[in-house]
Order: C-alpha cells, then structure tokens, then sequence
C-alpha cells in the first residue's frame, strides 16, 4: 500500500472513530421509531456476520455480502451459492438464498432472494373480533442483482439493486432500492512479516431508494356521502389513500483488524457504527478465533455483541461456529450455527450452508 493511498485511509479511520463515539455517547433520543416498512430488511442474513453480532461490514469475504457490504464481493476469488434459513420471532420464519460467479478480469456477478413469511393469521373485524373464519399469510421479499470487482489490490467496491415486495391479505406494496459499499485493505497492524492481513475497512449505504405503498382491494369501500338526504348516494364507491412509508435506511462503517496470524491459527476482531433513519445510531462487535486443520479444512468460533450503546435495545450476545470443508480444486464445502439472543424474546437461530466451486 502507498503512501498516498494511507493518506486517503487516515480520515476515513477518524470517521469510523467519531461516529462509533458519537453512536455511544451523544446519541440523541430517537424520533422516528417506527416509521419505516420492510423492517426485514434490517434482520441480518448469514450465519457467519449474524454470529459476529452484526460486525460484519469490513471483513465479508462471502457472497453473504449481498446484504451486509457487497464490496465484499470483491474478495472472493470462487464462485459460491449460499442457503441461510434462520426462525424469527413469534413463529415468523426467514430465508437468503444466493448464487454467484466470479468471471476473470470483469468482477464478480450475483443473483439473490431474501424474504419473511409471518405465518397464518385469522382474519378479524369491528364485528367479528374471534375471526371470519378467513385466514391469510403475509410475506415480504427482496429480489437482488449485485456486482462487485476490486479497482485495485487495495480496494474493491460492489453494488446492488433490489425489488422489494410486500404482501398482507390482499393489499401489495413494492419499492426500488439500491446499495453501494466499499472495502479498503490496509497495512495497519498487519501481524509481522504478513501485509496482507491488515486492518479492512468496509462502508455500504443500504435499503436507498423509493417508498412504499400499499394498495388493492380492501381499500375499496360503499360509503354515503350524504346519510341526511334520500338519493343515489348510499353506495358510493371510494377508496382509501394509503401513506407512503420509506424503506429503512442503513449505513454501516467498520473496520476488522487481524492481530494474530500464524500457520494454523489467527483472531480477528470486527467494529461496526451503524447510522440509521429510524433509530439512534448503535455499535456492533465482534471476533473469530479459525484453526486451520491442514488436510480437512477450518474451523471458526465467532462471538459477537449487537446494537451496543442503543437505548432499551433487547438485542445482545451472539455466537456460533463455522466449518469449512475443503476438497480439490478449490471446492469448498460451508457450515455456519449462529444464536442471537433477543432479551425477553429468546434466543434465535441461524443455518447457512454454502458451496464454493
């Protein structure tokens, strides 16, 4: 790395700083909670980044960097498709499916699906408050393109547009939505004789793009525009107009740092800031302790914290653990266990397995 590119990487590191202390010490109280859809969107998906307490923006090097930096993209040097399924609250159940391939000298190219399904629910009204008798099953998807290529041996960067879609009994709403990250590798407190292993930073910009609105057949009503006159306007055709509601913002910044790198061992720490537009801003931490098992393949203990310094926050500790099977030809098989602990409401877990070819 030059010394001109350091320069570049100096204010960046004091950016990271600053938002991380002012996310912990200064935060003000949150005045928008509540206020955005496709609260999905903000979960979390991969079992590797969700055991890392959602530190994960600087060290993603797996097509798992759909959702958390696609930048991370950049790093990967196979082609790789991914399946995580993780239950969330109250019975409500959620997926990330990804594929991608890694095409010399052009970048790296990925298609992705992620989504929630919220489960059965009874059909109520003012009128029958025990159910019609009716049942529906409210769903929300994420449909992704993504590409990701480095510019240069320190630095990549990665996008994604996303169609979103909501369904609740017969009302939809959909949304265009873009994500733009980037990952610098640095020389800063690489382990002797190993530059290569310096501190990463990564930065992504998630979920922007257009509101949401929804619309369909419940919003028609007969209704009498006139109740004290006779005439022909008891059943009066309108329609309720819907509110807008905008998509929830993410912007990440982290750095992971690499102080042990040995033969068969190394530990790596991760930091993250996140700004948000419906919510005070927070700090995710975490690390991963890998044996490499010459022969076999690796295996990683991770452990994590999220959403540090976030008032009233029921989030907490995670952990997990990654298997990495390796065979010829770069094939490697993946398996990743997470838990997140979610206060009162439990502990959740997360399976990814994954295939690199």
């Amino acid at each position: 790395m030059t010394w001109s590119n350091k320069k570049l990487v100096t204010p960046v590191l004091l950016a990271v700083v600053a938002l991380a202390w002012n996310g912990g010490l200064l935060a003000q109280k949150p005045i928008r909670v509540g206020t955005t859809a496709a609260e999905f969107l903000s979960i979390g998906y991969g079992s590797a980044g969700c055991a890392m307490g959602d530190a994960y923006v600087g060290m993603v090097d797996d097509i798992s960097g759909v959702y958390w930096n696609p930048a991370g993209l950049s790093a990967m040097q196979s082609s790789q498709v991914m399946f995580t399924y993780q239950p969330w609250l109250a019975g409500i159940n959620t997926f990330f499916l990804s594929a991608g391939i890694r095409v010399p000298v052009m970048g790296f190219f990925a298609v992705s699906a992620f989504g929630v399904d919220y489960g059965e629910m009874d059909v109520t009204t003012v009128e029958d408050q025990y159910g019609t008798g009716e049942t529906f099953s409210p769903k929300d998807y994420a449909f992704v393109i993504s590409y990701g290529r480095k510019l240069a041996q320190w630095f990549g960067f990665g996008a994604s547009a996303k169609y979103v879609t909501s369904r609740i009994w017969h009302e939809t709403a959909s949304a265009l939505a873009f994500d733009l990250g980037v990952r610098i590798n640095t020389s800063f407190f690489a382990p002797a004789g190993n530059s290569d292993k310096g501190m990463t930073l990564g930065m992504c910009v998630s979920n922007y793009g257009t509101a949401m609105k929804y619309d369909g057949l419940d919003m028609l009503r007969s209704y009498d525009i006139n109740p004290d006159e006779s005439g022909n306007y008891q059943d009066s055709k309108v329609k309720f107009e819907g509110d807008r509601w905008e998509l929830p913002l993410i912007f990440r910044i982290g750095i992971a740092v690499t102080p042990i790198e040995l033969t068969h061992h190394s530990l790596m720490f991760a930091v993250d800031a996140l700004h948000v537009n419906n919510n005070n801003e927070s700090v995710n931490v975490g690390a991963q302790y890998t044996l490499n098992a010459p022969g076999f393949g690796k295996i990683s203990l991770r452990g994590g914290y999220r959403s540090l310094f976030l008032e009233d926050s029921e989030f907490g500790p995670t952990f997990g653990v990654g298997l990495v099977k390796q065979y010829m030809k770069n094939k490697n098989l993946m398996l990743d266990l997470a838990y997140r602990d979610v206060g009162i409401l439990g502990m959740f877990p997360t399976f990814s397995a994954a295939v690199t070819f």
